[in-house]
């Protein structure tokens, strides 16, 4: 039986064959972005671990061969679809994770509900010639019962006044090894709009805790997956005090 207000150190897919059916209420997540598969001579290609590239794991290469990128996070939305009934899953889109996004988008077409742009304000620069600056990254809302419809079964919103792009800079990192971190006003904006009080919420990567945090000062239950050790001591020691226990 799976613990709430818990982070387990394992692989997304372990925990998540321990949940029923439509277990979560909400899940919020930034996977890790696989900045180190690169093209060269038209062709992916492998890098070495660049520290400042590296933007989730220092331990975890992140350059997946595009057919496995593609592969696991098929996986991981299909369970998701399974235990969770609304999904916020952040996507950047990047050399090593492009390809994969897009095909994944139409394999999940049906599932799609909607697209919300994170605007970043500042961009960051382009690292070749003739390439854009990279602002904005993309939060993909899939969900099984209503995706055909722009309604949402919960919206703690009056009308017109939430968009579907939201300014939010970016926020410093946790540790230096993670240099990624989900802003908490994001997580917090997608917790509080999109769930009750007392909701259930899971983070299949949940790096160094920010959706827990968010979830448990705003009134809710969480649930985390993280394969880092280290990430998970991070995320434990910066949700301590919120616990409900403490």
């Amino acid at each position: 039986m799976l613990q709430i207000n818990k982070i387990y150190n394992e692989n997304n897919l372990e925990t998540m064959s321990r949940m029923p059916d439509n277990f979560i209420d909400l899940t919020v997540t930034s996977p890790p972005y696989n900045m180190n598969l690169r093209i060269r001579n038209g062709k992916y290609c492998s890098r070495q671990i660049v520290k400042e590239l590296s933007t989730k794991y220092e331990s975890f290469s992140d350059n997946m061969p595009i057919d496995d990128f593609y592969e696991h996070h098929k996986r991981v939305l299909t369970e998701l679809l399974r235990v969770s009934k609304i999904i916020f899953y952040n996507i950047q889109i990047v050399t090593g994770s492009k390809r994969a996004f897009f095909k994944l988008i139409g394999d999940f077409s049906n599932s799609l509900k909607d697209i919300i742009v994170w605007d970043k304000v500042n961009a960051q620069p382009s690292m070749s010639d003739k390439v854009l600056n990279r602002q904005s990254e993309l939060i993909l809302v899939f969900c099984n019962d209503g995706a055909i419809s722009r309604k949402y079964n919960t919206f703690n919103a009056k009308r017109g006044t939430v968009s579907d792009t939201w300014a939010i800079k970016k926020q410093k990192s946790q540790s230096i090894k993670h240099g990624a971190t989900f802003p908490e006003e994001l997580a917090e904006r997608i917790i509080t709009l999109f769930s009750d009080s007392n909701a259930l919420i899971y983070d299949p990567f949940i790096g160094t805790g920010t959706t827990a945090k968010m979830a448990l000062i705003n009134g809710r239950s969480f649930i985390g997956s993280e394969i880092s050790s280290e990430y998970c001591d991070i995320a434990n020691k910066r949700i301590a005090e919120f616990t409900p226990w403490n």
